[in-house]
């Protein structure tokens, strides 16, 4: 590959992950107001796998490059940019286009990654990061003293929430498989299997006046359950259904019924709040808010990294600038 090409991975339709194809093509140039970022580390998510099958909520037509967020070195910048900006480390949220040696990003949507932090530790806290940090703190609006449930406790969003809310004062019980009990106690979290046990009984047993918050990413029943174990006054935040993963027919079904049942319960005089949580509300109505919730928030999740409040593992990475591997981002 000579300096004037770059690679990218391609989704061409519904494939297996050895169906993936790697595309050259020229180096984007960077257009008015944006910046040309060399990628340094991505990621693989559940967002990710679900757009192979065809089933995530919004995904673009095939084919494409997928990639929800990156991190990497600023190349170049253009018109309207301050060239300052040029060598610094940044990370983007994107959706798609994160599996590319080179994308062209908005100045406006990279957020700088602070020193002493390297690329592949940052992409561990991008999306997983701003999305256990504003549900926390933008919709549950947690507070020291709490007690909340949090579905799939030992994953990527769930275990940054896990350690946030522990950052913040707050009690935690957790749902995860029994093998990652014993790390799920060491974290200091009221681990429940979610497979043997009874999850609103144990629940109720570990908090019977219920729970301040439940993060729930399950969907289904499970987020009916979760609605029925707020303590007065509580937080339901909703994220996902992934009980409805494997399900045939149309991919925005689950997400519109969980839309309704949000409307429905908010609408009851029941003194308990519920939200569906997605990262890119407002961004459409309010791009300039949106920009600087989105800065705010991952600075806040890159400083917790920082001085050792969240921790997170790299299950496996390589250096290969081919990109003939990828990043695959754990909890």
């Amino acid at each position: 590959m000579n300096a004037a090409e770059m690679v990218e991975v391609v989704l061409p339709g519904k494939v297996e992950p050895e169906g993936l194809e790697v595309r050259q093509g020229p180096v984007p140039a960077a257009g008015r107001g944006q910046v040309v970022v060399r990628m340094e580390a991505t990621g693989v998510s559940f967002a990710e796998q679900q757009m192979r099958r065809g089933r995530y909520y919004d995904q673009p037509p095939f084919p494409f490059v997928p990639g929800y967020d990156l991190v990497g070195t600023v190349i170049e910048t253009g018109d309207g940019v301050a060239p300052g900006l040029a060598g610094t480390r940044v990370a983007a949220l994107l959706k798609v286009g994160g599996w590319a040696a080179h994308v062209a990003v908005d100045a406006a949507d990279v957020v700088p990654v602070p020193d002493g932090i390297g690329a592949a530790q940052a992409e561990t806290v991008v999306i997983n990061g701003i999305t256990a940090w504003q549900m926390l703190h933008r919709k549950a609006r947690v507070r020291a003293g709490q007690t909340v449930l949090v579905h799939g406790a030992n994953g990527g969003v769930g275990s940054v929430l896990v350690q946030l809310a522990h950052a913040a004062g707050v009690r935690v019980i957790g749902t995860a498989s029994a093998r990652h009990h014993a790390t799920l106690r060491e974290a200091g979290v009221m681990p429940i299997d979610y497979r043997t046990e009874n999850i609103p009984v144990r629940v109720r047993e570990l908090a019977p006046g219920g729970v301040d918050a439940v993060f729930d990413h399950v969907g289904g029943r499970s987020v009916i359950d979760s609605w029925q174990l707020l303590a007065p006054g509580g937080t339901l935040v909703s994220y996902g259904s992934a009980s409805t993963r494997d399900d045939e027919g149309s991919k925005q079904w689950p997400v519109l019924k969980l839309l309704a049942r949000v409307w429905l319960w908010n609408a009851l005089p029941n003194r308990r709040r519920a939200y569906f949580f997605n990262v890119w509300a407002g961004r459409a109505l309010t791009p300039s808010r949106f920009r600087a919730r989105l800065r705010n928030d991952l600075t806040e999740v890159f400083t917790a990294l920082h001085r050792g409040d969240v921790t997170m593992e790299v299950s496996w990475s390589c250096n290969d600038p081919s990109l003939n591997c990828l990043l695959h981002m754990v909890g």
